[in-house]
């Protein structure tokens, strides 16, 4: 229409409208080209990372100035109109640095943001929060980007390898299985020697609800107590290893402290994360012993005619198989207005290697982070955690006779004979001590079920922006049923047939842990003067722990077609017995407080007390006082290294401070008496109302350090920790005996354990496409026990020859547990053992504790390919293998197997040679494993649906390095002696696994 009307106007020659037309055309020319200006914006792309070169999933890209934003999609990329060449661009995520970059006339901007866990990130160090640059203990944070991947039961194998100065072993290959943590060294002469675990700021007590009753035919090894938590509901573990880190807790800190915290919702539209994985398992290592042609070569070489009963099998093969498992998990969060949620389920199920045994775990999660009045000065926040889960538990004991458990059974069958008779039925010979393991496995049930419920409710009002009170009330309640049998058809003493009895044996046993706390705080943060900031806390805490339970047993039952345990009325009154206990209710009061100082952000400077008093400790010490201080100095921001360059952060650290111990049992300080039967009231507990808390004194010196733009980072810690006043069981007699009176004491003596800690990360090649992380840590320990009048026996041996053997003591001068046993000098020209001084004197020949401990980490990324593997090791320690001593002596050729290793000596060993404890049966334990490693694929977004679809592969206990000739170093079976632990002992353990599985994560 206006080039119609342009037209008619120039028919006319008039130069009035020839001149408003030249107006009209440059007005027109003007108009266009500030539009075209202004449409003409240039488009920015890019990825955003994170320090490892991963992508950022939902990063906001906002242009500087501007309400233009952008975020980044399932692969970290982004794209945004800017309106100038020279515009700047504000990178922020949650959890990281926000950045600023200019565009600089580029259309390709890929940012990398530094996590705040490496700046100032705010940390959980107990019952507050604090900036990580204001910490001056020895604490680290593992996130769970850098969790161990797989299908794993607990917390606690999340962050095996991952941190320098802790160690955790897995003492078996038991699905659901006990594990040992320690952290910088061993210190517990008795109780478990663990970390205290605080969960969303509720302390757990470290005890299990599953009885440990078993199946009549010895001790079961224990479940761990932290199998309630879904792993995959956790975000982070804070690791406190100082006494200025852990302090704050006082008188259950002297182990360490771990604190966990679960995933919590964010604001936006409602998520659905999903995670699934399935996979296989086999034994990792063997054992070696004979096959059945080389038994038969054996018996040849010793002129043996008996002992070959023509055929070829493999024991271990037939109790073993290929496990399955399976693991889902999904997660719903969101939230509006500060209001957020998280709500989360989970199943496991996780077939043991052992034919029969299994783990099956059903969990759910909710929490709720709530605001309220419009100033939002009101909070609430809710916590719960819900499980249940149901083991198997294969028929092996950590006491096991001369008949041995499950795997002695197996490894000791005679490789020549058969499991079954002519008709295809077990063959079970009446009489003998030799057991079919496979008959075994048919007559053994042994079933758990664990059933826990955490909750917390914690309002807060913020008084002031800078002054805040908080509540926490919380219930930890647990329980466990436990059924277990062993049927009549077994030749096992006191569960076979014999006259009158009926054999079999069967228990039925329930326990009912209830912990309870309440604790209010007030926290205070703020500068008071210029440049000088104080964040402080100050709290009260009450505890009360509850501890009950009842054990049912019975035998006789015979050869009856229904479950021993569903039929106890079915045997004589007299083969039952009834057993129920009630501990005295242990309560917990405690005042502490915190204050730390920052001035100027260089000088920091942290005080911390608390005051516990407990009901389990004497009447003239119930409290005890637990002080700690610390300071650091951040030399970074200092004027003369502030134009440094290549130097990111340098700061050093030192503290001193003293926490404590209660873990014994409850009424150990008074005089207690249980009902027995026609005896009426008997002792088991003398009154002391002198005993008083074991303590633990430390000094720690550290730097931390980053270098060439914080791509290489690390610390250096030096710590001195010495455990005193050592609360230990003792009657007239020392050690005390079975069943004995025993009275609690303080012992005068000393352990001590000091070293180096040294971890180190590195960011070796960043690029877009390719990147490649190496990290690390190494720990040097040296434990030593001093001023302990006379010695503490514990480590008892089993199995055949070696009843009422003792091998580890507590003594001066030596490293706890230390291996005092026979010098073993080999053997002479006859074929018997020869020991130094005839063996009628033992020497210190082993030490459990390990003198180096080893985590290594390696990350490598190519495009949407990663590929991480973790490594852990330790050096330094002996293992005592007393499966190879017992199980597998030369004095079974003829009847049950013998180890291979027997057969190739240089001189021919004595079928008569005694079986003995010796240090011909301690080995090196120094070992390197790849114990986790995962390949992933990131898919990205398919269509509008699934979101940041991640398609994995992860295996487990891949290998070993080791020259140990049992299934596997990483062991621990518990050996100990009236409550004394034991360390470095292998026994028929369960065996290791070796993993495979394949998964995938995506959101909605």
């Amino acid at each position: 229409m206006n080039l119609t009307l342009l037209s008619n106007w120039s028919v006319f020659h008039n130069k009035q409208k020839l001149h408003f037309l030249g107006k009209l055309m440059t007005i027109t020319f003007l108009m266009i080209s500030l539009s075209t200006t202004a449409f003409a914006q240039t488009v920015v792309k890019g990825i955003i990372y994170d320090n490892d070169k991963l992508p950022l999933v939902g990063a906001t890209i906002q242009v500087a100035g501007t309400n233009v934003k952008a975020q980044t999609d399932a692969e970290g990329k982004y794209q945004i109109a800017v309106p100038s060449a020279t515009s700047r661009l504000i990178v922020s995520f949650v959890g990281f640095e926000s950045q600023t970059v200019s565009v600089n006339n580029q259309t390709l901007v890929n940012v990398t943001l530094a996590s705040l866990n490496n700046l100032d990130a705010v940390v959980v160090v107990g019952y507050a929060s604090v900036k990580k640059s204001d910490l001056t203990g020895a604490a680290t944070t593992v996130s769970a980007k850098d969790f161990n991947k797989g299908p794993l039961n607990a917390p606690d194998q999340l962050i095996q390898g991952k941190v320098a100065g802790v160690q955790m072993i897995n003492n078996s290959g038991q699905p659901g299985g006990a594990s040992t943590v320690r952290i910088r060294g061993n210190s517990a002469i008795t109780g478990s020697g663990q970390p205290l675990y605080v969960v969303d700021g509720v302390a757990l007590d470290g005890r299990s609800a599953r009885p440990s009753t078993s199946a009549g035919i010895g001790i079961a090894p224990d479940g761990n107590p932290l199998n309630f938590i879904n792993p995959a509901d956790i975000e982070s573990m804070e690791i406190l290893k100082d006494a200025s880190a852990t302090a704050i807790y006082g008188s259950r800190a002297a182990y360490g402290v771990v604190l966990i915290t679960t995933k919590r919702g964010k604001s936006g539209d409602a998520k659905i994360d999903i995670s699934a994985s399935a996979g296989v398992g086999t034994i990792s290592r063997r054992v070696d012993v004979l096959s059945g042609d080389e038994y038969r070569a054996a018996l040849r070489k010793y002129g043996l005619t008996a002992g070959d009963f023509g055929t070829s099998v493999n024991a271990l093969d037939e109790v073993l198989r290929t496990a399955y498992n399976q693991n889902y998990s999904v997660g719903i969060s969101g939230g509006t207005n500060g209001n957020t949620f998280r709500a989360s389920l989970g199943y496991q199920n996780q077939q043991g290697i052992i034919k029969g045994s299994d783990f099956k775990k059903y969990s759910a999660g909710f929490n709720g982070n709530f605001k309220f009045l419009d100033s939002k000065k009101l909070g609430l926040d809710v916590n719960m955690i819900s499980n249940q889960y149901l083991e198997s538990i294969a028929p092996i004991t950590t006491d096991a006779g001369f008949t041995g458990s499950l795997i002695s059974q197996a490894l000791a069958w005679n490789p020549t004979q058969s499991f079954y008779n002519p008709d295809g039925s077990l063959f079970i010979d009446y009489g003998s001590t030799t057991i079919n393991p496979l008959a075994a496995l048919a007559a053994n049930s042994d079933k758990a079920k664990v059933s826990t419920i955490l909750g917390s409710v914690s309002p807060y009002y913020k008084i002031t922006p800078w002054l805040e009170y908080r509540m926490l009330a919380s219930v930890n309640y647990s329980t466990g049923i436990r059924r277990a049998s062993t049927r009549s058809t077994l030749n096992l003493q006191g569960i076979q047939p014999s006259g009158d009895f009926l054999g079999g044996y069967a228990s039925y046993s329930n326990t009912e842990l209830i912990t309870q706390q309440f604790t209010n705080t007030l926290n205070f943060n703020k500068e008071i003067v210029s440049k000088l900031n104080l964040n402080a806390v100050v709290g009260y805490e009450y505890s009360s722990f509850v501890n009950k339970g009842a054990v049912n047993t019975a035998t006789g039952f015979g050869n009856i077609a229904v479950d021993y345990t569903d039929a106890f009325e079915a045997t004589l009154p007299a083969n039952r017995t009834l057993v129920t206990n009630n501990d005295p209710t242990t309560e917990l009061q405690s005042y502490f407080g915190r204050a730390i100082f920052n001035y100027d952000n260089k000088y920091i400077l942290t005080a911390t007390f608390r005051a516990d008093g407990s009901t389990k400790f004497g009447t003239n010490n119930k409290y005890g006082y637990f002080p700690s201080f610390a300071a650091a100095w951040d030399i970074k921001k200092e004027s003369f290294l502030s134009d440094v360059q290549w130097i990111n952060l340098l700061k050093i650290r030192a503290g001193h401070g003293k926490t404590g111990n209660q873990d014994f049992p409850s009424g150990s300080s008074q005089q207690r008496f249980v009902i027995r039967g026609v005896d009426g009231l008997v002792g088991i507990n003398n009154a002391n109302p002198d005993l008083k808390w074991q303590e633990d004194k430390q000094t720690n010196v550290g730097i931390d350090f980053g270098f060439l733009g914080s791509r290489l980072t690390g610390s250096i810690d030096y710590f001195n920790k010495v455990t005193t006043d050592l609360l230990f069981p003792q009657n007239a007699f020392s050690p005390a005996a079975p069943n004995g009176v025993i009275t609690w004491y303080n012992l005068d003596g000393e352990v001590q354990n000091k070293g180096l800690e040294l971890s180190l990360n590195g960011s070796i090649i960043e690029k877009d496409n390719l990147s490649w992380s190496l990290g690390g840590n190494v720990t040097f320990i040296k434990n030593n026990v001093s001023n302990l009048t006379g010695l503490i026996r514990t480590g008892s041996l089993s199995g055949q020859g070696l009843s009422g053997v003792n091998l580890e003591v507590i003594q001066n001068g030596l490293p706890l547990f230390a291996m005092v046993t026979r010098q073993y000098n080999g053997l002479d020209a006859n074929g018997f053992s020869t020991y130094t001084d005839d063996g009628f004197t033992r020497y210190y020949l082993g030490n459990p504790n390990p003198k180096v401990i080893l985590g290594l980490t390696t990350s490598l990324r190519y495009k949407k390919f990663s590929f991480t593997a973790n490594l852990n090791g330790s050096f330094g320690q002996s293992i005592y293998n007393n499966t190879a001593n017992s199980v597998l002596a030369i004095s079974n050729l003829g009847t049950r197997n013998i180890s291979s290793a027997l057969v190739n000596s240089s001189i021919q060993e004595s079928l008569a040679n005694p079986i003995a404890a010796s240090s011909r049966y301690i080995e090196k334990g120094d070992y390197v494993k790849l114990a986790n490693a995962t390949i992933n694929y990131n898919v990205g977004n398919i269509g509008k649906a699934i979101k940041s679809l991640n398609i994995f592969v992860n295996g487990q206990n891949l290998f070993v390095i080791t020259n140990y000739t049992g299934f596997d170093p990483e062991v621990n079976v518990n050996k100990s002696i009236n409550g004394v632990p034991s360390a470095g002992i292998d026994y028929t353990a369960y065996p290791t696994a070796r993993t495979f599985n394949f998964g995938v994560n995506f959101s909605l």
